[in-house]
Formats: structure tokens, C-alpha cells, sequence
């Protein structure tokens, strides 16, 4: 499993290939659209409107510490 963060924010979800998909969920539930690559920070992101990757470049998220847990 693989977690993803929303760019909009900074809630933390499982991937799709989790049995909960909890970052899809959090899209479907909010609208934010674009999440991206986070354990560790992977330098790439997804639009969920769109449907496409992004290249973040060296703008992801910084990981600092512990990844945050929500509830």
C-alpha cells in the first residue's frame, strides 16, 4: 500500500491499489483534484479531473517527521 497526499489539503489516503482506495474516496467526497506521490515524496502527481500524471518536479511536498494521520 502507498499513500497519497491531496495537494489541496494535506489530507493523507491509501492508494488505489489498497482495498479502502481512501485518496479516490477524499476526491469523490471533496473535489479536490490533484494528489501526489507521498511515501516518501515521489515527485509526481495525479488529476483526478483531468486524468493525467504530473511531473512535480522539485515541488513536493516536504516530509517532515512522522506521516500525519487523519481521521
Amino acid at each position: 500500500m502507498h499513500l497519497r497526499l491531496c495537494r489541496t489539503c494535506g489530507h493523507v489516503g491509501c492508494c488505489d491499489d489498497s482495498p479502502n482506495r481512501h485518496a479516490t474516496k477524499h476526491f469523490h467526497a471533496t473535489q479536490h483534484p490533484i494528489i501526489e506521490g507521498y511515501d516518501p515524496p515521489e515527485g509526481w502527481g495525479w488529476c483526478f479531473v483531468d486524468e493525467v500524471f504530473i511531473d512535480l518536479g522539485d515541488d513536493t511536498t516536504p516530509q517532515n517527521g512522522p506521516i500525519p494521520k487523519f481521521v
